[in-house]
């Protein structure tokens, strides 16, 4: 398929999703927050979903990010918002552990003092510090839906900024057609893989074609409810990018880079003929060992009883992105 090029002029909003991990714990990155570690259960799950009319008062009951505006034009995905108290029980984050429990063990994620690296074929490469990026870009909530490649699916309502921000300050080169984000990783503090994933292709990569990155539906989040990034959702800074698999969504991001040649990838290393680079949401290219033609939807009780929704194609996000794909 032909590429679309998107001329330098980053611009930035646009429309819904929902994630594959979820909530509970708190990071302090803005300077003098304390940061509230909450407590948590594995997957006994209490709330269900929470209405239109209370997503619509999160922005105006904010502590931790007092100027957060509520972007209009991401406020309606057409479906509930998941519960947090749910969503923060039903997490993957790799690194920690192999099961949807791992809150527990991502809180050994170090996020203090965290600073993000913009290299590569830029012309004003960057080392943010993640207070000043946040005070940097101005903050918004956005309410996207999240699909996972193993077919379950949330609504999540994300606190963060559109990657076309930071593309427009370090101004990416001609030479530019990809970047790749670099995840937090540590072995003697993530201790999952040593027991089940030690010989997987280790830190966690993922990519985008630079269009990618440059639509108004991808975007950095660093907080979610209202409330700062918890560490099992990849504090303190991650992708969402909403119309493809949530494993694009990289965690806990310490490196962005701008390549000419498209990157190797997490999971495309490892199974390739499962995990392709471009992972759109798409109902009609099953994966390998189960089909993509629906989806169940998280909410209150066993996974057996979760509804189950025909998945659109790109996420329901086919009005913006499809142009990227013709």
């Amino acid at each position: 398929m032909p590429l679309i090029r998107i001329p330098k002029s980053w611009e930035l909003p646009e429309r819904m999703v929902t994630p594959e991990l979820a909530f509970m714990n708190r990071r302090q990155f803005m300077k003098n927050l304390i940061s509230a570690g909450l407590g948590m259960a594995a997957v006994s799950l209490t709330a269900c979903n929470r209405s239109e009319a209370e997503v619509q008062t999160i922005t105006s009951n904010l502590a931790e990010f007092p100027n957060l505006t509520q972007n209009p034009k991401f406020k309606d995905v057409g479906r509930a918002v998941t519960s947090e108290d749910f969503a923060t029980r039903y997490n993957n984050f790799y690194e920690f552990g192999g099961t949807k429990s791992i809150w527990e063990a991502a809180q050994a994620l170090p996020t203090e003092n965290w600073s993000v690296e913009v290299t590569g074929l830029v012309n004003n490469p960057q080392t943010y510090d993640i207070d000043a990026l946040m005070q940097k870009f101005p903050l918004e909530e956005r309410v996207y839906r999240f699909r996972c490649v193993e077919a379950w699916a949330m609504v999540v309502p994300w606190v963060g900024f559109p990657m076309a921000s930071l593309m427009k300050d370090v101004e990416p080169k001609d030479q530019a057609k990809f970047v790749r984000f670099t995840s937090f990783y540590d072995p003697k503090i993530t201790k999952g893989p040593g027991f089940w994933a030690l010989n997987y292709p280790w830190p966690y990569t993922e990519g985008l074609r630079i269009e990618e990155m440059a639509n108004d539906l991808a975007f950095f989040a660093v907080g979610l409810y209202g409330k700062t990034l918890p560490k099992q959702n990849g504090a303190p800074l991650r992708a969402v990018i909403p119309w493809k698999y949530g494993f694009k969504g990289a965690k806990s991001i310490v490196k962005i880079e701008f390549l000419d040649q498209q990157p190797p990838t997490f999971w495309n290393v490892l199974a390739p003929n499962e995990y392709g680079f471009e992972a759109n949401v798409n109902p009609e290219v099953p994966h390998p060992r189960w089909s993509q033609a629906t989806e169940r939807i998280v909410t209150n009780g066993s996974s057996s009883s979760w509804e189950k929704q025909p998945t659109l194609l790109y996420n329901g996000y086919e009005k913006y992105v499809g142009k990227l794909y013709s």
